[in-house]
């Protein structure tokens, strides 16, 4: 073979690899970033988009600054919906506030740990599912007794009212356990740091996320024994159907292309939580 057929070759081969790569979309460090748009989708200027606040790995606010995969999806979404992310508002959606915030208008998307429940869809739609976490326990470092749901009899816990955490804890373990319920999560861990509850319980993913703050290294733990499936959700005002076959789509695409593996390896991995294979988004 000749040089210059050699050279014409590995050119070929190199742009095979580059369009290749992608197609498959999302570098090895984050998600896509233009998206491809979804086909029928309004061309926006602007959304409005709820989130936690203080959930680290995955809604969480410092300063002017979004980060965690909440965000990423939520970013992702709304790019191939044709929204740029300058048009993105932010708004704080707690377990408390996610139904009003998109039942009042004031949220037209809600990307906040929002599991799917039959409960929730008489008020609001789904698009999703795009991540299912399952419930766990967050302890002290040095905790021997509670190393699962059945070693709870006695135990105080806490966890945030309006979530399927405290719900579950209510059906299952009434009348064995004490339960504590604070605003937000950062209270519960926080009260569990100072010895004041034994345990907190919510979904793995947001303890692995606490665990690995700094102020809580060493210090607490995940019990690693999850005891429910929580399929997470993209809250959307009930009856706005046209939206929610837009977002599956571009949750499908997020998951197609890379970028929904790309978002969780550099937000919820560096917690040290093992991270799943994707659901498949419409099955909400």
């Amino acid at each position: 073979m000749g040089k210059l057929r050699r050279a014409g070759v590995v050119v070929a081969l190199a742009g095979l690899i580059v369009t290749t790569l992608a197609a498959c979309g999302g570098s090895s460090e984050g998600p896509n970033q233009q998206p491809a748009p979804i086909p029928g989708a309004a061309k926006l200027d602007k959304v409005t988009i709820g989130i936690s606040f203080d959930q680290p790995g995955l809604g969480f606010k410092d300063g002017d600054t979004y980060s965690g995969f909440d965000v990423e999806t939520a970013k992702y979404v709304a790019k191939a919906l044709g929204v740029p992310e300058s048009g993105i508002t932010w708004v704080q959606a707690d377990p408390g506030n996610r139904e009003s915030l998109l039942t009042s208008g004031q949220a037209d998307m809600v990307f906040s740990t929002y599991t799917i429940t039959d409960a929730r869809k008489q008020v609001v739609d789904f698009a999703g599912p795009y991540f299912v976490a399952h419930q766990d326990l967050l302890v002290r470092r040095n905790e021997t007794e509670i190393s699962g749901p059945t070693t709870l009899d006695g135990k105080d816990l806490c966890s945030v009212p309006g979530t399927t955490s405290a719900e579950n804890v209510l059906n299952f373990y009434r009348g064995r356990i004490q339960l504590k319920e604070l605003p937000r999560f950062s209270d519960c861990v926080q009260a569990l740091n100072n010895s004041e509850v034994d345990a907190v319980t919510t979904d793995d993913v947001i303890l692995a996320g606490f665990a690995a703050q700094p102020q809580y290294q060493g210090k607490l733990k995940v019990v690693g024994k999850g005891f429910s499936d929580e399929n997470y959700g993209v809250g959307i005002k009930k009856g706005n159907t046209a939206l929610v076959d837009q977002v599956n789509a571009a949750l499908k695409q997020y998951v197609a292309d890379g970028s929904w593996a790309a978002a969780l390896r550099i937000t919820v991995a560096p917690s040290g939580y093992r991270l799943p294979g994707p659901p498949t988004p419409g099955a909400a």
